[in-house]
């Protein structure tokens, strides 16, 4: 006779369905799909919205003390693309684990960590930002200017930025998991700008672009690859994951 947990085990099983990792790894066919699609889209979009400003930090902090909504929205949308991008490079180096383990730890690994570097690049952008709020641009500016060589440890990460993506294009490429075409273009994101406080550049778009052709027609191909989930788990997981969503903004909103 099954037991209470076990029966409510398998009633949550049945709400809420998770698919086996076997196929893609962690963090599975949804997640990692999903994010392949909204990560570069949401970079791109961010970089377009800054793009008639100047790329360098004193034009970036004194276009936020003018158009606020406008800068705080564009740092925001490359931010949660940028976050969304480490699903993404996981289930892309377990592919490229399943013929090749080194080019998947090193180009993998390298572009992990080089995604959190990019996220202290955003939360120092954040705290700029309301400096310029709070003591006005050119306090900003000169806070920014007199700490903008300090030493910190992410610092050490800036290569693996750079470098980590070419080392998965062509660990994708040579393992078939991505063709010549799209192998390239993920690599161009070596280009894309790093550090505090940068803004777009051509060489910008010319990166996230290539991010959107190597990333975004491998994730609906994963996304279509298995099969649906049915219209019981749909309605059963969204309202879920919005619920969980808003609960982590309110908690994070109160400190």
């Amino acid at each position: 006779m099954a037991t209470p947990a076990a029966t409510i085990g398998a009633r949550l099983r049945g709400a809420l369905p998770v698919e086996r990792l076997e196929g893609t790894g962690f963090p599975g066919r949804w997640v990692g799909g999903t994010a392949m699609v909204l990560g570069p889209l949401l970079m791109l979009a961010g970089a377009l919205l800054r793009v008639r400003f100047h790329f360098f930090y004193p034009d970036q902090l004194a276009a936020y003390e003018q158009h606020p909504t406008l800068m705080a929205t564009a740092y925001g949308l490359f931010a949660a693309g940028s976050l969304l991008l480490w699903p993404a490079v996981a289930v892309v180096a377990a592919r490229i684990g399943v013929r090749s383990a080194s080019w998947a730890v090193w180009g993998g690994g390298l572009v992990m960590f080089g995604l959190f570097a990019r996220a202290f690049h955003a939360g120092v952008d954040h705290l700029a930002f309301q400096l310029v709020r709070s003591q006005g641009v050119d306090a900003a500016t000169e806070a920014v200017s007199d700490g903008y060589g300090a030493f910190h440890v992410f610092a050490a990460l800036n290569l693996a930025i750079l470098a980590g993506w070419l080392v998965l294009a062509l660990g994708a490429w040579r393992t078939q998991v991505l063709g010549p075409v799209r192998a390239t273009a993920l690599g161009l994101m070596a280009a894309l700008p790093l550090g505090v406080l940068k803004g777009t550049t051509p060489l910008s778009l010319v990166a996230l672009a290539g991010l959107c052709v190597g990333l975004v027609p491998l994730g609906l191909a994963l996304l279509r690859e298995g099969p649906r989930l049915s219209g019981k788990a749909v309605l059963c997981w969204v309202p879920l994951t919005l619920v969980v969503l808003g609960l982590m903004v309110l908690l994070g909103q109160a400190g």
